[in-house]
């Protein structure tokens, strides 16, 4: 699913403080995060900007996908293990910072309408996107999987969207120390049901959304 986010980010580690790594019984470093429920305690988490994304994908002329990025990833997650299904999320993109690997469609994706006129996608100054969950259904028979529907907003017009959601891990950050959980979502929209209807259909309407975000305990 995030077949494409590792190709579009390299993550550097120039000025992070050193650590000593958990080590096995065998001697092999243990990582600090695991897909364990169990791990995770009820409270009020903030989303990790640096470790938390959204990646977009079209499809160009009907010749092949492309690929982009929303990156500073800000929200909260309130949850309890005890009750899952009443967790809430609340979740800010800011669609200025969003990146491809081309500088002149990223610009075209933030340019103004010319001569005055309507954009053809955000412009200069997009108001950022948001998505507040109103339901979320952990799946019965997994509890590392949910359905989680909210409304969404963006380009100044909210729908409702449901991602498919799964837990991918929990544990203490061995930087900051604070406990940690990830999780990882998709969806697909139509990008005219939020008014970006610029080069339908030789850029598709449908556009598929990856979600990848690391929430830290309050």
């Amino acid at each position: 699913m995030k077949r494409y986010l590792i190709a579009a980010l390299a993550l550097g580690t120039a000025g992070l403080p050193a650590f000593a790594p958990a080590l096995t019984a065998q001697g092999s470093p243990q990582l600090p995060g695991a897909k364990d429920p169990a791990r995770v305690t009820a409270g009020t988490y903030a989303a990790d900007p640096a470790h938390s994304l959204i990646g977009w994908e079209v499809n160009h002329f009907g010749f092949n996908d492309y690929y982009g990025i929303f990156g500073d990833v800000a929200g909260t997650l309130v949850i309890d293990p005890a009750n899952p299904d009443a967790a809430q999320v609340d979740v800010t993109i800011p669609v200025a910072n969003v990146t491809t690997a081309s500088k002149a469609l990223t610009d075209h994706l933030l340019r103004a309408g010319k001569d005055g006129g309507k954009p053809d996608f955000f412009g200069p100054a997009p108001a950022a996107a948001r998505f507040v969950s109103t339901e979320v259904k952990v799946d019965p028979k997994d509890a590392t999987r949910a359905m989680i529907t909210g409304d969404l907003t963006l380009n100044g017009v909210t729908k409702p969207v449901t991602f498919e959601a799964e837990f991918t891990g929990a544990g203490t950050n061995p930087f900051n120390k604070k406990a940690t959980v990830g999780f990882e979502a998709e969806t697909e929209i139509k990008r005219s049901d939020f008014g970006v209807n610029y080069g339908i259909p030789f850029v598709s309407d449908e556009v598929e959304l990856d979600i990848s975000v690391a929430f830290e305990k309050q």
